[in-house]
């Protein structure tokens, strides 16, 4: 089924994973910068902490909302593989209706968080608010819960075109053709 919020979520997706292949493929040029500039120049840089810190934060939470999507995820499924046969459907229900209780909380809370620092500066980065270092941590946890609303609404999308862009869509085969 492919609906106008699949198409959303789609987009929201391929943009969560610019968002976090961008994050750490700009950590991995700055991590090295610092540790360049503090052993070989002997004086270190002060800004390459605090920003691969901000990278990774939104490389995890927005990273991690992406994977959940992808179905890449950790996923312990020792317990639902106890229950009868017939409550498997059940057991999966619960687990994501949890994990949107769970995303509800972060969301709040990280909102808080981020509103409540937004009013203090990273003392290598003064320009820079430490609310929007942990802004990751709401914006990711809303994806999630995008997310997990479209698995409790439409299943698994992990199979869907936008996840798997690495394989081509097949080829319909033409009639009469060998």
């Amino acid at each position: 089924m492919d609906t106008f919020y699949n198409r959303l979520m789609d987009r929201l997706y391929l943009a969560s994973i610019w968002i976090a292949g961008t994050a750490i493929f700009f950590m991995s040029l700055i991590i090295p910068w610092g540790v360049f500039t503090r052993y070989v120049l002997g004086t270190g840089s002060q800004w390459p902490e605090p920003i691969a810190i901000l990278l990774m934060m939104s490389f995890t939470f927005i990273g991690a909302a992406a994977s959940y999507r992808a179905g890449a995820h950790i996923a312990v499924t020792m317990f639902t593989d106890l229950l009868p046969r017939w409550l498997h459907r059940s057991g999966e229900v619960l687990v994501h209706a949890l994990m949107a209780v769970v995303c509800l909380f972060v969301v709040w809370y990280g909102s808080s968080l981020c509103i409540e620092t937004m009013g203090q500066s990273i003392a290598e980065l003064p320009w820079l608010p430490v609310g929007v270092t942990y802004a990751a941590i709401p914006i990711g946890s809303a994806l999630t819960l995008l997310f997990v609303i479209e698995h409790l609404v439409y299943g698994s999308q992990a199979k869907r075109p936008a996840v798997h862009l690495d394989e081509p869509e097949p080829v319909p085969a033409v009639e009469g053709a060998r």
